[in-house]
């Protein structure tokens, strides 16, 4: 059986999977935290689809266009105490039926369609300049134009104090406001910026850092088109999605990209044919794989043995063609560098290889 999808398996030869809807509610929804004792929100088969709902935590950065009635209702049912120990609004958790440690989630993201037409960055005291701008925090308000491929700067103000409290709902219409960016257009890509399995720990784990579970990868090309294969920890994979954004570069330097709220469609495959030690992202161009921690040297170094691992194991390569290769046709990258535990992720072409 092939690493990834480039022959069907024996599911997708079945009858047409159940499609589930995720509505993001209180109760369906955890803000801050993964946790393997967290009851599903739903239980799904192999090869089932799933319709979600991804709610940014910064819908309050511009609550007149970024938050209606169901996202209000979750800003004011979730109390900020139960907002801990990290940030974002988390939709599930989705039991698969079947699956259990060891095993691996495949996730293919069909779709993801913005909520609304405007997005929220926020300069914030854990960007990597927050220093050199003096710590002061600025708030980019940003429109989707009608198109759907661009957006635009729509107004920006400062955000007085520190940004502290997860889903602070801001009063922007008493702020001052300013023209940003006149004239620039920003390449709009729906992505989810935080999605993953629950840890096998006790207790609460923080959305901030990414893991070996998934989490806050930060990947804008974690989007429509692409799979992402998640490392099952706990019994039931325990899947959630959430920190939707609509654009984001590598690196998201002022510490969020383009924040908002995403409908999403995927579908879930369980896989026993394959093991894979960390996150591992398939897109329709290349394979993506990443490294994280507190040091990007050491990101760098686990970034690069799991793609030595990738071409040897799943690819047929011997370990020093494959080093060879990874020299003359993979791009490392910096994902990000403001979530604590820090990434990196290197890319190799499909088509680099011959067909299976």
């Amino acid at each position: 059986m092939p690493l990834c999808h480039d022959k069907p398996t024996a599911r997708e030869t079945l009858a047409p999977s159940a499609l589930h809807k995720l509505p993001a509610t209180p109760k369906t929804i955890h803000w801050g935290y993964f946790d393997a004792a967290l009851a599903p929100a739903i239980t799904v088969k192999s090869g089932d689809l799933i319709q979600a709902e991804a709610i940014t935590h910064h819908a309050g950065d511009a609550p007149e266009l970024m938050m209606d009635a169901a996202i209000h209702t979750i800003f004011r049912e979730v109390p900020a105490s139960d907002r801990t120990p990290g940030v974002h609004i988390m939709t599930g958790p989705i039991y698969v039926e079947g699956a259990r440690p060891g095993d691996i989630l495949e996730v293919r993201y069909l779709s993801m369609t913005p909520r609304c037409r405007y997005g929220s960055n926020l300069a914030a005291n854990w960007g990597y300049l927050y220093k050199e701008f003096g710590e002061k925090e600025r708030v980019t308000i940003y429109q989707v134009d009608p198109g759907g491929n661009t957006a635009r700067a729509h107004y920006a103000y400062d955000f007085p104090g520190k940004y502290m409290v997860p889903g602070t709902i801001t009063r922007c219409p008493d702020c001052d406001r300013q023209t940003a960016l006149e004239g620039v257009r920003v390449p709009v890509r729906p992505h989810l910026g935080t999605a993953g399995v629950a840890p096998d720990a006790k207790g609460r784990v923080s959305t901030i850092p990414p893991g070996k579970h998934g989490g806050n990868i930060d990947n804008w090309r974690i989007g429509a088109g692409a799979t992402m294969y998640y490392p099952v920890q706990v019994d039931g994979g325990l899947f959630s999605i959430g920190d939707p954004h609509i654009s984001q570069g590598d690196g998201e330097l002022s510490g969020t990209a383009i924040e908002a709220s995403l409908d999403v469609v995927f579908q879930i495959f369980l896989r026993r044919d394959f093991t894979f030690p960390s996150p591992l992202l398939e897109t329709p161009e290349c394979w993506i794989v990443h490294g994280f921690n507190e040091d990007l040297n050491v990101a760098m170094r686990d970034a690069a043995t799991d793609m030595l691992g990738l071409l040897h194991e799943h690819k047929g390569l011997s370990k020093n063609d494959a080093y060879s290769l990874m020299s003359v046709a993979a791009d490392f990258a910096v994902t990000q560098v403001v979530d604590g535990r820090q990434g990196i992720h290197v890319r190799i072409p499909r088509t680099i290889f011959p067909p299976d």
